[in-house]
């Protein structure tokens, strides 16, 4: 029981004085990058989705801009 106290005791003195917290302004500036590039990949993701559009349903309208050129031919 004393080796989980001490374990208890140090991770607070770590989270306390060895860590180095990003200020308000780091955390802020830091999400708007996360947001930003999370948008970008999943329009990326949108934009593959719609132009491949394969299904695994057959009778699905929308079979992507492929399945429109495949069609064509």
């Amino acid at each position: 029981m004393s080796k989980v106290k001490e374990y208890i005791n140090e991770t607070v003195t770590e989270m306390v004085h060895r860590v180095t917290w990003p200020t308000w302004k780091e955390l802020q500036s830091n999400t708007i990058i996360v947001v930003v590039a999370s948008v970008l990949l999943s329009l990326v993701i949108f934009a593959m989705d719609f132009v491949f559009g394969i299904t695994g349903d057959k009778d699905s309208f929308w079979k992507g801009v492929l399945g429109l050129i495949y069609k064509m031919f």
